[in-house]
């Protein structure tokens, strides 16, 4: 592996320093009222050279030898233009503000003749919230591309995510409210997908992808910018939703395939007045399902409107709301009970479970159903031509009703059937403002941001539960059993109306500041700095039978960031550098003081990231690429202390790896992903059982994923396209514990999901109006798991059709 890496490195190094002496076109494209416009194709007559436009409307083709050339300005809706420009040796050539003026074009009359990288987004608006090119950006982050994600037939978040590398799902969806969103580990910890457009943006069931533009993953630890509460030391998840734009057009999808899929998508786009500066959207998908098993069952609805108003020159505003209804029984779940090790079962692994994993063991479907109100507000005012202001409000409203089950390994081939119902909501409010300017100070250029944010959480929820703790019964999992059917939620609603119910409430704010420097000292070293400063009011948890309330306790932080970055070759090749910061809050803990028992406000938990690395960016976006070593180290978590209950404050954990990741398109029609990373994480100074181990959430230490696709380019099938890719894990442990806390490591008790290849192919034929396309996903219809307290099998080989209509 470190071979390859290093012979990419030697070639792109010697082909990117031969293009040295030729010069850049840069420029922006805009509106005939000075909006940006986003995804234009840029290309340069009589050559291969060819982009698209950022999110700014920005553009940038390099290594263009020096002459006289015309570019070709295109863009679905509006009226063609050709630009006659010169290059110069060593000297960047700029367009500013090429207007394009509206008129409805199909797109058949837009012909791209340069390659573009279409799995990859070299610039995001909100990884540093503010416009920094990838090159430029001492963060490490990755993209799934909406090209991407319609080439692999995707119909959620989670599946576009398997794209991310290092990225591990450990616990799917379960719909429940508070931490129903599925779990993620990145880096070796925990993270969830919370934000949507860089704002809070929660919701409890899985993300439907029919609204979804991109996905970022950002990674390491980002509280400077985004705060403790929406992630984590591994990194975040931010989805960025599609826009509205100025021109009538959308696409009718219709899928099916195995197990009784049917799902129907509508993506419709058209201005609400004459002169355009009103634009609506509507997103909208149905979906029903059943799982694998022989009960099992979804059936859901989303609705994303998005309305965008240009007021005037300098002011935009924009509305936009995610609603959705899902009613969906849980893929059972499997745990080791607490009082029980793997010795003691006689289980060390998934595939040691004798179990036919076709039944659910359940009689019915426990069907639980889950409602999401989430509404998004923007303000853009451009203040002058270099500072602007954004100003955002978000809400974010779950609620879930309905009964959950899980079982419990006994050992024997026996396990436990167990429920409880849930009852509950939460929503959360942030208002958030940001400063963007652009200034000279001391002959650098400085890229500036001031912000701030406030954040409420309120959250209601209750727990149907018995004090045989929601046990039903007992079964065999590997033969006959004459119960099997006996397991349904009118038995479960029995059990419920004897037991009793519990309610919590609790309610959190945060009173957040950020500033940030983005500062080009010269036009190839670039520095940045960020501090972060957070007020942490926690209300506590409020009994309302008891009338009291328990925790509550405020607390500030400070969180820092660094980066460096050199671009080695301008605009081609960077080296970079960053340290970040991330912070957990904790608050009044039984102490354990000096043997003696005290209620105690302990430190914020901190979390410190050193990383270093190498972007690549070179022949016109065809390859890009970023390899990057971490080492992150989280301090002053709580232990177990020498006094029953008490915690002290003097835990460690390390988190080290190496990630790489690159997308390219070398020829015509042919794009590819590729991903790998490596991950050691360690538990140090903690408690007995656990010390000196792998944590039990960090996944798998070793992952790889790719995809690669080719459609014909020249031939009466032009269109026809394939495509195959998967991905790879080693075996992960949801049991890495030493239950004798002995120190020695031969006292160690594993249970471990299996390592697993999995394997996925496309074919789709592509034309102006209509696009079909099949897709198998497990093609070798491997058996295999993910979780980290639980065990859950994944789904077996699976087939899928699309045919979308677009007008």
């Amino acid at each position: 592996m470190n071979k390859l890496i290093m012979t990419l490195l030697v070639f792109v190094l010697f082909s990117a320093s031969s293009f040295a002496q030729n010069g850049t076109l840069n420029g922006r494209v805009v509106s005939t009222d000075n909006t940006p416009l986003e995804s234009v194709t840029v290309t340069v007559n009589g050559t291969r050279f060819g982009t698209q436009t950022g999110p700014d409307g920005k553009f940038e083709i390099q290594n263009i030898k020096p002459g006289d050339y015309v570019l070709k300005v295109a863009f679905v809706g509006y009226t063609s233009k050709e630009v006659v420009f010169t290059i110069s040796e060593n000297v960047p050539t700029t367009l500013e503000n090429i207007s394009l003026n509206s008129k409805n074009e199909t797109l058949a009359e837009v012909v791209i003749t340069g390659n573009i990288n279409r799995y990859t987004k070299a610039e995001s608006n909100y990884v540093s919230k503010m416009p920094i090119k990838n090159l430029e950006n001492s963060q490490v982050y990755s993209v799934v591309t909406k090209e991407l994600m319609k080439d692999q037939l995707v119909v959620n978040q989670d599946e576009a995510l398997k794209n991310i590398p290092g990225l591990y799902q450990l616990w799917a969806s379960t719909g429940r409210v508070g931490d129903g969103g599925s779990y993620f580990s990145s880096r070796g910890f925990i993270t969830q997908s919370l934000l949507r457009n860089g704002i809070a943006g929660k919701i409890t069931n899985n993300v439907d992808a029919s609204n979804l533009e991109r996905l970022e993953s950002i990674k390491g630890p980002s509280a400077t910018l985004f705060g403790s509460l929406l992630t984590s030391y591994g990194g975040l998840i931010n989805r960025v939703t599609k826009k509205p734009y100025d021109n009538f057009g959308g696409e009718i999808s219709y899928q099916a395939g195995s197990f009784g899929l049917n799902r129907l998508t509508a993506d419709i786009n058209t201005p609400i007045n004459d002169d355009n500066t009103a634009l609506l959207r509507v997103n909208a998908a149905y979906n029903n399902a059943n799982t694998f098993q022989d009960y099992g069952h979804t059936r859901s609805y989303f609705f994303a409107p998005s309305f965008s108003y240009q007021v005037n020159e300098k002011l935009s505003i924009s509305i936009d709301a995610e609603l959705s209804n899902v009613d969906a029984s849980s893929m059972p779940l499997i745990y080791i009970p607490f009082d029980k090790t793997p010795n003691s079962l006689g289980l060390h692994s998934a595939n040691d479970i004798k179990m036919d994993w076709r039944r659910s063991f359940v009689g019915d479907e426990f069907m639980m159903n889950t409602k999401t109100a989430n509404i998004f507000a923007q303000a853009n005012y451009q203040m002058s031509d270099n500072w602007k202001s954004q100003t955002v409000f978000s809400t974010s409203s779950n609620q879930s009703v309905g009964p959950q089950t899980w079982f419990y390994l006994l050992g024997n081939n026996e396990m436990s059937r167990n429920v409880w119902n849930i009852d509950g909501r939460d929503n959360i409010i942030e208002f958030q403002q940001n400063f963007n300017g652009e200034f000279d100070l001391f002959g650098m250029k400085h890229r500036f941001l001031l912000g701030g944010d406030i954040y409420r959480m309120e959250s209601k929820v209750g727990y149907g539960y018995l004090p045989t703790f929601f046990y039903f019964d007992t079964v065999n999992y590997a033969g006959a059993n004459p119960n099997y059917y006996n397991f349904t939620p009118q038995a479960a609603e029995a059990l419920f109306a004897q037991g009793t119910h519990y309610k919590t409430h609790n309610s959190l704010t945060t009173y957040s500041a950020y500033i940030s420097d983005v500062i080009n000292v010269t036009d190839r070293l670039i520095l940045s700095a960020a501090l972060r400063f957070d007020h942490y009011n926690n209300d506590g948890n409020f009994d309302p039978a008891a009338n009291t309330t328990s925790g509550a306790f405020s607390q500030n932080a400070l969180s820092p960031k660094f980066g460096a970055v050199y671009q080695v070759i301008k605009d081609q090749i960077s080296v970079f550098g960053n340290y970040q910061n991330s912070f957990k809050n904790i608050g009044y803990q039984l102490a354990d003081v000096n043997g003696t028992p005290q209620l105690k406000a302990f430190d914020p938990e901190q979390a410190n990231q050193f990383e270093a690395g190498v972007k690549i960016n070179t022949f016109q976006n065809k390859l890009s690429a970023t390899f990057s070593y971490y080492n992150i180290e989280v301090k002053d978590i709580l232990r177990a202390g020498q006094l029953a209950n008490t915690s002290v404050q003097d835990g460690n954990q390390t988190s080290k790896g190496f990630e790489a990741e690159v997308t390219a398109n070398p020829i015509p029609g042919l794009n590819f992903i590729i991903g790998y990373a490596f991950n050691n994480s360690k538990i140090n100074n903690a408690s007995a059982d656990v010390n000196g181990l792998r944590p039990e959430t960090a996944g798998p230490e070793n992952m790889i994923n790719y995809w690669i696709s080719y459609s014909l380019q020249t031939t009466k099938l032009k269109g026809l396209g394939f495509g195959f890719g998967g991905n790879y894990a080693d075996k992960t442990f949801i049991y890495n514990r030493n239950p004798n806390g002995s120190g020695n490591n031969a006292d160690v008790q594993t249970f471990s999901l299996p390592s697993y290849a999995v394997i996925n192919a496309a074919l789709y034929y592509d034309q102006p109006k209509y696009r079909l396309s099949l897709k198998v996903n497990n093609l070798t219809d491997e058996l295999y798991f993910n979780g980290y307290t639980t065990i859950n099998v994944q789904s077996p080989r699976t087939f899928m059709g699309s045919v979308s209509y677009k007008f």
